[in-house]
């Protein structure tokens, strides 16, 4: 059976198990006291993932780290209709160019996250200036697709491009970062929140409720 090794609170394997519970893939949750633990960063994880970095999953004698391959290698297995990862090469082409963008740029919002509410060492405003730059990026892209009639990053359908952007611009006001600017990434994640098999993480659902 897949592992996953999660932290809850965790954008990054927020991805994967949204991944895994839209393909309704079963697996298995092993906790990783990432903070104040810092169990990733200790021997038994390092052996796992040298990097010392969550989420790591395996699959038997297969070890994948980084939220994006996994993504990749999820789909690949499991969705059979491939629309999450489309075989056309220009779509397909991308779905990589904005899954990447998900794992680089919009990770500056991590860092703000992770500096708000862990005390990370981050500098602060360089993080949400370069997290605001990144949303900008994305807002004019979302809008352009609508004007094409497209409601996703890439295509017509939701592929791993929006899940791998979705968890740290959806939590981005808990680094400080209002998305009040970007109205076509708010249209965005909410169409992300209705795909089938859609499911919470702490923080997520919390500006649509307040």
């Amino acid at each position: 059976m897949i592992k996953l090794y999660d932290y809850i609170l965790s954008g990054s394997c927020y991805k994967v198990r949204l991944m895994l519970n839209i393909l309704n893939v079963e697996y298995e949750a092993v906790p990783v006291d990432f903070y104040p633990g810092l169990e990733h960063k200790k021997p038994d994880f390092l052996a796992l993932n040298p990097l010392g970095q969550l989420p790591v999953l395996t699959d038997d004698e297969l070890i994948l780290r980084d939220a994006q391959s996994i993504l990749l290698y999820l789909v690949s297995k499991y969705d059979a209709a491939n629309t999450w990862f489309p075989e056309d090469a220009a779509t397909r082409g991308q779905v990589a160019m904005w899954t990447a963008f998900g794992g680089d740029e919009i990770m500056a919002a991590s860092a703000a996250r992770l500096h708000d509410v862990l005390n990370y060492p981050f500098d602060i405003d360089q993080q949400r200036k370069s997290a605001h730059a990144a949303f900008l990026i994305l807002d004019d892209h979302i809008a352009e697709q609508e004007i094409k009639g497209f409601d996703w990053l890439a295509g017509t359908s939701p592929t791993i491009a929006d899940i791998a952007c979705f968890p740290y611009v959806s939590l981005s006001e808990d680094g400080g970062i209002s998305r009040e600017e970007y109205p076509a990434i708010e249209r965005w994640l909410r169409r992300v929140m209705d795909v089938p098999g859609f499911i919470d993480m702490p923080g997520v659902l919390q500006h649509w409720r307040s």
